[in-house]
């Protein structure tokens, strides 16, 4: 700075601090000024910017209160307003300090770990057996991961080592540190030590040793630097074997030289990390290569193996799995790892960030091939197709599902971020052969890959993964990416046909109970995705027939769940159906098929969603056209019930929106509903409560369908149907123009019904009300033939009297039957038929008073009175009605008197 700014510097801190700095502020003024103070004596000032001298080790200045205070606010916050993305930068500035090889790094993740384990909900979620969040969770992860780093620093001193494996045991001894597999659950074995787990909880699974965050990184004491190849990898570009030592007994060379290292993978994938967590980048990348070359090898050997094998696997139909432990979803990210040492040797841009552009878009990185150095020059490879190489190798590895719900999830989440890795690569020739080249290898391949002929039955599936190859590789090979993908979209879990496979060998397996489902959490999401990966391949088929009778095929025989393979159906009918141009009708009829087994699917089962789909299917048949809605009228029982079949499928198919939609003309209108009538009439002798009404409207334009339909209905009338549905039947025949038939129907109707005093709110009185007027219109005789029905089934006072008195306004038979004439008098209460109905009304009255006399309340009085008016109205009918009322009366009087107050009203108002 310059002389002024550092006085502006000066001012603005004094300022900003003036309290606590003030007084020493002052005092070093005073000690400038003084000629002979003792900070004159010295040249220069002290900086506590500055870093260490050139040969110091790097130790900045580490504030640990002020770690300590955020990290236990960060997990108080509990991965809200951003907390887990403050951890996670903490997490990086661990491993900037071990790339700047600052001493600090180890004690700051030491501070960091100390709060995680002071954490309070570690023992509130082990107390109660719960699962911690998934954010809490992947902090976790990425702890254990750091620790592993730290313990695998190549240039630690041992008591520093000994010291930190101390606290790491510690730490891992409590209770509450989190296990490597997920939470507290009971259910949950160790899942990640290269052992074959079971299916079935043996006594073995459960004496296996608990497994913590931090038991990777204890385990990681028996690792040493000192072994002399190693050393001699990681030392030096041109290291190669003589020509005399090539594929000898110990493997240290493959076939061209080039140096192996043979190690558990994802330990070896650890001392990269290592590597390159603590600055030494190039060593990394030697290791990673000579990495590589051994994963290259033991894949040559591996189908070398299984081609002399191949006819005796393909005929068992299973195979055993050779790879136990996953490296997908491992703890270590063992793919991630090499994958990201290797890409970041080839990044154009110097900050090794993404490049944010002026607009605040984050740019993909530009990557760039940079030749792999090797003691053999001409290898032609590059870092970049490594790098996609290795990625490729880890994810086409058939492995074993894990079990227990975090580490399924984080075989799911692991293998996403790797995808999404890799699409920020630009695939140009070089990166397209090494594409081309693994896609082969793992099509091949034999039980090393799950993309092989045959897979375990609980191996992890490779839709997401077979989705990126298809679309990567479509453009440059569609052969080879069509039948990657069709591969790949077997679920064996899902499939009963699975054997169990070669049990004689039990440590290369896992044993499988073949008539259970091993508890795979994941399931729904993988099913979804075997799903996205038929979606995809159907869109890009569009228009090959052949392709898309494959996809079809496959669709079919692998997907299980109706509610996809419905979606499948929506899928392929809109690509097969654009607005802005002509019709895929190959597609379409895809859609079709997928549509029709989802009918038969879903059809003895219980689906919210079917009634959705039966709509969407007789959608798709319109659209495929007139011989496609003629098929699924005519094989209606196999697809639809009843119901639908009347109500939505039968009726839509003659309706005026679909005649218009296909143009049709006379003969195939004819046809659709000469169909829709047969349809009708099955469905109406299968269940005639649903489908009698439908029937009867499908048939109307035919005289001899409709008399079979009515037929139906009177014959089922007297057995299982309901008044109402009758009453409905009767209705729609009165409008039809068939009285004297809606007539029938609502006597049978009416048999059916029993309306007790208190229903007088009942929704049957309308229907009740619309029949006595029915046979009213129709004269005498039809009503005097209703009212014996009515006295019997309806015992309701109010109900009664109203039918009585509409029945003494106008007189019978209005409705102008042809050889009817009404004689045009209104009809007398003393005289039959409307005599009957007077005396059930007025007893009625008399039955109900009773009953509600028995539990009146004082605040029902009001109402009670009026109800006798109404009753005293139906009395005074008959000629002696006031004698009778007046009896009524005093009858109440003398059983009621203890109900002093009402009697005191009844008297009021009737005397």
């Amino acid at each position: 700075m310059n002389r002024d700014q550092l006085q502006k510097f000066i001012q603005y801190l004094i300022t900003a601090h003036h309290t606590e700095v003030l007084p020493t502020a002052q005092k070093l003024a005073d000690e400038i000024l003084s000629s002979n103070s003792e900070i004159n004596q010295v040249n220069g000032a002290p900086d506590p910017t500055a870093g260490a001298s050139i040969d110091d080790e790097n130790c900045w200045h580490l504030d640990e209160e002020q770690v300590k205070e955020q990290v236990k606010l960060f997990l108080s916050q509990g991965g809200y307003y951003g907390s887990g993305k403050q951890l996670n930068s903490m997490f990086a500035k661990v491993r900037e300090m071990l790339q700047m090889r600052d001493s600090n790094g180890a004690r700051m993740l030491t501070l960091i770990t100390e709060q995680f384990m002071a954490d309070p909900r570690l023992t509130l979620w082990r107390q109660q057996g719960t699962s911690m969040t998934e954010k809490c969770r992947q902090l976790w992860d990425e702890l254990g991961a750091l620790w592993v780093c730290i313990i695998l620093n190549p240039h630690c001193k041992l008591e520093e080592k000994s010291c930190w494996l101390q606290q790491l045991q510690k730490w891992s001894d409590l209770d509450v540190c989190p296990l490597e597999d997920g939470n507290y659950g009971h259910e949950l074995p160790n899942i990640t030590n290269a052992r074959p787990q079971s299916a079935s909880h043996s006594p073995d699974t459960l004496s296996q040793p608990r497994r913590t965050v931090f038991t990777r990184a204890i385990e990681g004491r028996e690792l040493h630097w000192q072994d002399s190849h190693l050393q001699r990898i990681i030392s030096s570009d041109i290291y190669i074997a003589p020509v005399c030592q090539r594929e000898n007994e110990q493997l240290l060379f493959n076939s061209h030289g080039q140096p192996l290292w043979l190690e558990h993978v994802p330990t070896a994938c650890a001392r990269v990390d290592a590597l390159r967590s603590h600055g030494y980048p190039k060593e990394a990348l030697r290791l990673t290569v000579a990495i590589i070359n051994t994963l290259r090898l033991q894949q040559q050997r591996q189908l070398e193996i299984y081609k002399h094998q191949k006819k005796e696997l393909l005929q068992r139909g299973t195979t055993t799995i050779t790879n136990l432990e996953g490296w997908v979803g491992h703890p270590l990210d063992p793919i991630g790892c090499l994958f990201l040492t290797l890409t970041e040797a080839c990044r154009l841009n110097d900050d090794g960030y993404m490049e944010v552009s002026d607009i605040n878009e984050s740019r993909l990185p530009v990557y760039q091939h940079v030749p792999v150095a090797s003691g053999c020059p001409n290898s032609g490879e590059s870092y970049l197709s490594l790098a996609l190489e290795v990625a490729l190798m880890g994810m086409g590895q058939q492995r074993v599902m894990p079990e227990g719900l975090y580490a399924q999830d984080k075989v799911c989440r692991n293998e996403e971020q790797l995808l999404s890795q890799l699409q920020e690569l630009q695939l140009d020739d070089e990166l397209v052969q090494t594409l081309r080249k693994q896609c082969i290898l793992l099509l091949e391949g034999g039980p090393f890959s799950g993309l092989g002929e045959v897979i375990h039955r609980e191996s992890v599936p490779m839709h997401t993964f077979a989705k990126y190859l298809f679309s990567a590789l479509l453009p440059h090979d569609p052969d080879l990416s069509y039948k990657l993908a069709l591969r790949a979209m077997r679920l064996p879990v899902l499939e009963n046909s699975a054997s169990t496979g070669d049990s004689s060998h039990p440590h290369h397996m896992v044993s499988v109970v073949p008539s259970r489902y091993p508890r795979w959490f994941t399931l729904g999401h993988l099913e979804s995705q075997q799903c996205e990966l038929a979606s995809t391949m159907l869109t890009a088929a569009k228009g090959d027939t052949l392709r898309l009778r494959t996809i079809l095929e496959a669709i079919q025989k692998h997907i299980h769940s109706s509610s996809l393979i419905f979606k499948l159906a929506q899928d392929a009918f809109k690509i097969a159906t654009p607005t802005d141009s002509s019709t895929d009708s190959t597609l379409l009829n895809v859609a079709l098929e997928l549509g029709l087994q989802v009918m038969r699917m879903t059809l003895s089962t219980l689906n919210w969603r079917r009634r959705e789909m039966v709509r969407w299917l007789v959608t798709c048949a319109t659209e495929v056209g007139v011989r496609a809605l003629v098929s699924i009228l005519q094989n209606w029982y196999t697809l639809f019930t009843p119901t639908e079949a009347t109500s939505i499928v039968a009726a839509t198919a003659v309706s005026h929106t679909t005649i218009l939609r296909l143009s049709l003309d006379y003969p195939q209108r004819e046809e659709l509903a000469s169909c829709a009538r047969t349809l009708a009439l099955q469905c109406a002798m299968k269940d005639p409560q649903s489908c009698a009404l439908s029937a009867l409207t499908l048939c109307e334009k035919d005289h001899i369908a409709f008399e079979a339909a009515y037929q139906i209905a009177i014959d089922a009338a007297a057995g299982g149907m309901t008044h109402s549905q009758l009453f409905t039947i009767a209705r729609y025949m009165e409008l039809r123009g068939y009285p004297l038939r809606a007539f029938k129907l609502a006597s049978l109707a009416m048999s059916h019904l029993n309306l007790a005093y208190n229903q007088d709110t009942h929704p049957a009185i309308n229907d009740v009300l619309w029949a006595c007027a029915l046979s009213h219109s129709l004269g005498k005789n039809e009503l005097a033939a209703l009212i014996p029905l009515v006295v019997k089934s309806v015992h309701c006072a109010t109900v009664l009297s109203d039918i009585l008195r509409r029945c003494t306004v106008t007189a019978p038979g209005l409705a102008g039957i042809p050889g009817r004439r009404s004689s045009g008098k209104l009809m007398s209460t003393d005289k039959a038929p409307l005599r009957q109905l007077l005396d059930a009304t007025i007893n009625a009255y008399i039955n109900t008073t009773h009953s509600r006399l028995t539990h009146i309340s004082p605040r029902h009085y009001g109402e009670f009175i009026e109800f006798l008016s109404k009753a005293r109205e139906t009395f005074l009918l008959p000629q002696d009605g006031h004698l009778q009322f007046a009896q009524f009366i005093d009858n109440l009087k003398q059983i009621y008197k203890g109900k002093k107050k009402l009697m005191l009203l009844v008297r009021e108002r009737f005397g």
